[in-house]
């Protein structure tokens, strides 16, 4: 069975650190490009940062600086070390993969909440 599961999340203050972690299981990862999206009540998801199987990355704007995105290939995990956290951080957040030859992000894992309180 395919699965992604994150970890880390939880309740922080502003200016405090967290780790995400993805871990995913059922098949090797190492080729898929991976990506840490979020909901935030009554928004829509988006993308925050994602890594592709080249190692390039990409950030959103309001998190370049302070979030950085990572994998391990060899264990198939996916890293998202939020630093500088701010209340507007606050969200579920969603591990994704994106297969090979797929044109969108087609495997998703349950989500995770992150709250910031200032």
């Amino acid at each position: 069975q395919v699965q992604l599961v994150e970890s880390g999340g939880g309740l922080v203050q502003a200016g405090d650190s967290l780790r995400l972690t993805c871990a995913a299981s059922g098949r090797t990862f190492s080729d898929h490009a991976m990506a840490w999206f979020r909901q935030a009540p009554g928004n829509e998801r988006e993308i925050v940062a994602s890594i592709r199987r080249s190692g390039g990355t990409y950030y959103t704007d309001s998190v370049k600086g302070r979030f950085s995105i990572s994998r391990n290939r060899y264990q198939n995990v996916v890293y998202l070390q939020m630093n500088s956290l701010k209340p507007e951080d606050t969200a579920d957040y969603f591990c994704a993969a994106q297969q090979v030859g797929s044109p969108k992000y087609n495997l998703w894992g349950q989500g995770i909440r992150v709250t910031v309180t200032s």
